[in-house]
This record gives structure tokens, C-alpha cells and sequence, in this order.
């Protein structure tokens, strides 16, 4: 695999030896000397295009645990902020040696032309194209899954309900993606204007009801952040009325089973899309999917670096 650009590069088989080497990887993230050799001599690039606290961190400790070198390409203080091209901005790294590029970019399908193109021989890992796809965050939330639910390699039978903003979510789309790919059973709520009817298309039950979603018993209960930013114009009446129908807390919290994992890709906005509450949970899982993003990020990094499978 040289590439990840969206979780449809994966089959289950390789789905699966990813999650694997994470397992093994985070170990080695428990251990007192937390250095391998794998990727002596590689030079890793972080272009991130948009702000990130976690996926950026994340790959630049992953990157240093595996022994590469790590450029970290600020958008803002670049050449970019005088209208420099990806294309251009790609051969200059290319040029400078660059192995592998993680991409985090506004639009949606420019990592996918940058693995495409032929400007550069060394491998693009996507960290977030538009609203597209975050395939390592999905691969995280798996992970973080696989540990909580003791799951093992057997998907099967898990629900999963993804809340919130899913027309801009790239993280619910790789979910969507890859946890349909492990044979679990995804449901996706939100208001109307927030969940695009065609997300039907993927294999999702739509639901717009968060109680009647609730209902159907989910093992994970996945919120997501209302991505303001990304809305030319207000999609839902007010905050305190997407705060009333659409944020877990209160009574919803104390109607979750004691088993159901909490989780959110973050930044979250507490007492927002969730409490404070439940964010700081026992059920809640977000801290680990942070510790999980640096396992999983040294697996793709040492599986598209160093001809893993």
C-alpha cells in the first residue's frame, strides 16, 4: 500500500492489519524507550492546509517514534500564502526529498489528484480533504472500538450511531465507510438539513429523531462537532434548540447502558453537541481515541513507507 487517501483503498483483509499493527504499535507506546528504527533515513512532511491540533501532533510523534525526519509545512507562514500551487508546492517537496506527504487540505479530492498526479514518487496519506474523507481517524475510532467492546477482529453485530452534522463530516463518511467494510451496523441522526438524504446510499439508517435513535440500542453513540465554518448560512433555528434535540446529556446520558461507548473526533464544544458530563464520562472514550490517533498513525506510516501490506 504507498497510498491512503480514503478507506476504499482498504479491503477488509488489509482493514484488518492495519487495526493489527496498531494494536502491536501502541505497546510500543507503553514502553519506558518508545523508538524503533523502522523508518531511519525517510523524511515525512506535514502540509496542513487548515488548522489541527490532534491529527497534526499525532503524526509528527508517529512519525518520530518510527525514526523518520518531520517537516511541519505552516500553510500561513509558506509560500501558500502567496497563491502558491499544490502542484508547485508539491515539486518543491519532492525536490527537497519528501517520502511521504500527509495532506489535510479544504478541498474535498485534492489528496486523492496529489496521489494521482505525477508530481511527486513518494506516498500521500489524506488527514482530511474537504469534507470528503479522515481515513486514520476512522481507523482510529475503530481501534478505540475494537479495545473498549473487546471486539477482536468480529465486527459483526456492533451498532453504531453516528450525531450531529453529517453533511460535513469526513470523519462520518470513513467511519461509515470502513465500519460497513467490518460488517457493523451503522445509523446516522441529525436534523434534516444536516443529514444529506443520499448518505442512505452508503448502507446508514437515517434517523431525525436522537431519542428514536437512542431507542434502537446503539453499542457506540459517535457525536460530531456542527462545523459552523463549512455553512453559508444557518442550518438549524438556534443554538440552544440544537443543544435541546441534538446533545447528549441530561436524560439522555442517564438512559445509556452501562457497555455503550461515548465518543467524538473533537475539538468538541462542550454543552454544545455534548456535555461536559458526558464528555468526562467513564463511558467516554475521546481520550482514547487521542492516544489511539498516535498508534494507528505509526501503522499507516510504517505500512505506506516501508512496503508493508
Amino acid at each position: 500500500m504507498k497510498h491512503l487517501v480514503s478507506i476504499k483503498d482498504l479491503d477488509i483483509d488489509s482493514a484488518l492489519s492495519l487495526l493489527a499493527s496498531s494494536q502491536e504499535l501502541a505497546l510500543v507506546n507503553q514502553r519506558q524507550v518508545k523508538k524503533l528504527p523502522t523508518l531511519r533515513g525517510k523524511t515525512v512532511v506535514n502540509l496542513f492546509y487548515e488548522n489541527s491540533t490532534r491529527t497534526r501532533i499525532s503524526f509528527e510523534i508517529a512519525a518520530k517514534r518510527l525514526s523518520a525526519d518531520v517537516i511541519n509545512f505552516d500553510a500561513s507562514t509558506s509560500s501558500l500564502s502567496k497563491g502558491e500551487s499544490l502542484k508547485d508546492t508539491a515539486l518543491t517537496l519532492e525536490a527537497l526529498g519528501a517520502d511521504a506527504i500527509v495532506l489535510r487540505h479544504p478541498m474535498s479530492g485534492a489528496a486523492q489528484r496529489l496521489a494521482s498526479s505525477d508530481w511527486i514518487r513518494g506516498s500521500v496519506i489524506n488527514a482530511g480533504d474537504g469534507s470528503h474523507e479522515h481515513p486514520t481517524q476512522a481507523l482510529l475510532d475503530a481501534l478505540t472500538m475494537q479495545q473498549r467492546l473487546d471486539l477482536g477482529a468480529n465486527f459483526a453485530g456492533l451498532k453504531v450511531l453516528i450525531v450531529g452534522d453529517i453533511l460535513h463530516s469526513r470523519v462520518a463518511r470513513s467511519n461509515i465507510f470502513l465500519l460497513n467494510l467490518l460488517g457493523a451496523e451503522v445509523s446516522v441522526a441529525g436534523p434534516e438539513t444536516l443529514v444529506p438524504i443520499e448518505i442512505a446510499e452508503l448502507g446508514v439508517t437515517i434517523h431525525h429523531d436522537f431519542d428514536q435513535a437512542l431507542a434502537d440500542r446503539p453499542n457506540v453513540v459517535m457525536m460530531l462537532r456542527v462545523q459552523a465554518e463549512r455553512m453559508s448560512k444557518d442550518l438549524f433555528p438556534s443554538a440552544s434548540s440544537y443543544v435541546k434535540f441534538w446533545s447528549l446529556g441530561g436524560n439522555r446520558l442517564a438512559g445509556l447502558g452501562p457497555e455503550v461507548v461515548i465518543m467524538h473526533p473533537g475539538p468538541m464544544n462542550r454543552g454544545f453537541e455534548i456535555s461536559a458530563e458526558a464528555a468526562d464520562d467513564p463511558r467516554s472514550a475521546v481520550l482514547q481515541q487521542v492516544t489511539n490517533g498516535l498508534a494507528v498513525r505509526m501503522a499507516v506510516l510504517q505500512t505506506t513507507l516501508s512496503g508493508g501490506n
